[in-house]
Formats: C-alpha cells, sequence, structure tokens
C-alpha cells in the first residue's frame, strides 16, 4: 500500500507531567478520548501516559497533514493496545472524515518512553 502520511513527535514526561499538576482536569479533558480516561487513573505513572498519549496524537495529526487544528481535536483519536500490546490507533470525528477524504485505510503507530522523553511514530496508508 502507497504511504499516505508520516508523523513523528517527542515530548518531555516532565514538561506533561507540570502542565497536569496546574490542570488536573482540563488537560486530560483535552487530549484523551473517553476510553483513555478510563485508563489514566489505573497508571503506574499518570504523566508518562498523558505525555505517550501526546506524542501519538501529535505524530497521528502531522501524518494526517492538518497538525491539530482544522476541526482536528486530540480527542479524535484513541490509543488502545491489542491482546499482544501492539498499539493501536483509531480515529474518529473530523480526523476520520480527513482520513475518508484522502483515501486512507490503514493506521499503524509506534510508542516509546524512556530517558524523560514519550516518542511516537505514525504511518498511514492509502489502498
Amino acid at each position: 500500500m502507497p504511504i499516505a502520511g508520516i508523523g513523528s513527535d517527542i515530548v518531555q514526561i516532565d514538561r506533561i507531567r507540570r502542565i497536569w499538576r496546574r490542570y488536573p482536569a482540563r488537560f486530560p479533558q483535552r487530549i484523551l478520548s473517553d476510553a483513555e480516561s478510563a485508563e489514566l487513573g489505573g497508571q503506574a505513572d499518570p504523566a508518562a501516559f498523558l505525555a505517550r498519549r501526546f506524542a501519538a496524537k501529535e505524530a497521528a495529526a502531522k501524518a494526517l497533514g492538518t497538525g491539530i487544528s482544522q476541526g482536528v481535536a486530540f480527542t479524535d483519536f484513541t490509543v488502545s493496545h491489542t491482546g499482544a500490546g501492539q498499539p493501536r490507533l483509531e480515529l474518529r470525528g473530523r480526523a476520520l472524515e480527513v482520513m475518508q477524504q484522502q483515501s486512507i485505510e490503514s493506521a499503524h503507530l509506534s510508542i516509546s518512553d524512556d530517558a524523560g522523553y514519550a516518542v511516537a511514530f505514525v504511518v498511514l496508508e492509502r489502498a
């Protein structure tokens, strides 16, 4: 399948931790889907969880070609995992509309964190 878009993002976990401490309710509401919000409380390091989600969604928006603008919001993306632990990216709302307009059929996501940083890489493919 031809590649339709590639995006990457890296974020310092402590930066996200500072934002989250300043806006403990508003920041997660702005970036997490309902399903992701339900996972937040059970995380050993909630700031790292938020940073991974933030990086994944920024990377996805870059791959889509919109960034977090043009009606595309962080909450248009949901990161989940398969039973084997492989990250999955689901799109809805305006992000899904853009994906369909561009005939994008699949999204591939890789996420990692180490040494105080979270990084994500997204590849979108056309049919």
